[in-house]
């Protein structure tokens, strides 16, 4: 089986990881702050924390921009559900904006229409959290304009989308957000095993989420109301243990240090994949998820969409018996029993019925690339 997406481990990780475990510190030690400097380095935003999960650093996110109970959260249909969940610990409730079927992304003209009805309505969002769907950032020049206008705060999902540029510069910067996300579970762009990481440049949101992610504990003397001694610490809030361990970041740290090559390599992978099915009759099955201007998709994902809707669930099931693990990246998340919604979205429907993601990953041969295209001509006879 050709799984969809698929880590790389190298030497250089094996070491980097050998050398933690040798080491005084296997958690809570130097290997995070040179991690979370590094991110810093590559996104330009001023500060990073690491976490254990994409979806603590979700959370943490919500609950650091001060969301509870009665308040809203806005995010896309199409989407992993931690996009939504992590509205739903802190005892908000969930939309979802429409996307565009040809993109997968937060539809803007859906946006400013759903944002004039709820201001009319009084039930504006608290947080809009906009997903950059396979690596392809969102328009988020928009959508922060729309925050300004409406008092919105943003969280970015680029849980797909480390690497990935923005008007030329690098996602993870929060140049028009908040808080932006980044997931490195095996099959994103580069992986720490499970691990994820939160980035901001606000001085207060940064200090929230650094004692959400440890128990709500501090020793800084400047937060703390007395001191018995140097051993002395206080929890001031409650918070959770979100944290990564060094094992984790001294793998991610070495991955970092390739992720522009994986870059290319992915560019490389979706060009290869483009020209095979736009210059063949795949092209007239199927179509390209549509890629926007002024903005450079870090390729997490290689969707494609047949150009008929339907049910596409018998392709499905014969690629995968010819060893293809094509996959569907999403099932619009309004369509989970535990969310129990009867509201259908034109765009979120369209895109489900049509979308398949084909597999992509650094390592992948090319003779692999070359079975995943002539298993698709090979249904389509």
């Amino acid at each position: 089986m050709i799984n969809y997406g698929k880590q790389e481990i190298t030497g250089d990780d094996i070491k980097s990881v050998v050398k933690v475990l040798k080491s005084d510190f296997l958690t809570q030690g130097p290997a995070i702050l040179e991690f979370e400097s590094s991110l810093c380095n590559y996104t330009g935003a001023k500060y990073s924390l690491v976490t254990n999960n994409c979806t603590s650093a979700l959370h943490m996110a919500c609950l650091a921009l001060g969301l509870g109970r009665g308040d809203i959260v806005w995010t896309s249909p199409i989407t992993f559900v931690a996009s939504a969940n992590c509205a739903r610990y802190c005892g908000a409730s969930v939309d979802f904006v429409d996307v565009d079927a040809n993109t997968g992304l937060i539809s803007i003209s859906k946006l400013k229409e759903k944002l004039k009805i709820a201001d009319n309505q009084g039930s504006l969002p608290n947080i809009v959290i906009p997903v950059h769907l396979a690596g392809q950032p969102c328009d988020m020049k928009d959508i922060y304009e729309l925050s300004v206008k409406y008092k919105f705060k943003i969280i970015e999902d680029a849980a797909h989308a480390i690497g990935a540029k923005y008007y030329n510069e690098n996602i993870g910067n929060c140049r028009y957000s908040d808080i932006t996300v980044f997931s490195f579970h095996p099959v994103k762009i580069i992986t720490t095993g499970e691990g994820g990481a939160v980035m901001t440049n606000d001085d207060f949101l940064h200090d929230k989420m650094k004692l959400l992610r440890s128990h709500g504990i501090t020793r800084d003397l400047d937060k703390i109301s007395k001191t018995d001694g140097p051993w002395y610490y206080e929890q001031i809030m409650l918070g959770y243990n979100y944290r990564m361990t060094d094992i984790q970041a001294s793998l991610g740290n070495s991955q970092l240090k390739r992720l522009d090559r994986y870059i290319n390599i992915r560019k490389e992978i979706a060009l290869w994949y483009s020209d095979k099915i736009q210059n063949s009759s795949i092209g007239l099955k199927f179509k390209i998820l549509k890629q926007k201007n002024n903005r450079e998709s870090s390729n997490h994902l290689f969707i494609i969409q047949s150009r008929e809707s339907g049910n596409n669930s018998n392709f499905h099931k014969q690629m995968i018996d010819m060893g293809i693990g094509v996959n569907l990246h999403y099932i619009p998340v309004y369509k989970q029993p535990n969310f129990c919604s009867t509201r259908l979205l034109s765009g979120a429907e369209l895109y489900y019925k049509t979308s398949m993601s084909l597999p992509i990953f650094p390592s992948i041969k090319t003779h692999e690339k070359q079975k995943v295209i002539d298993s698709l001509k090979k249904i389509l006879l």
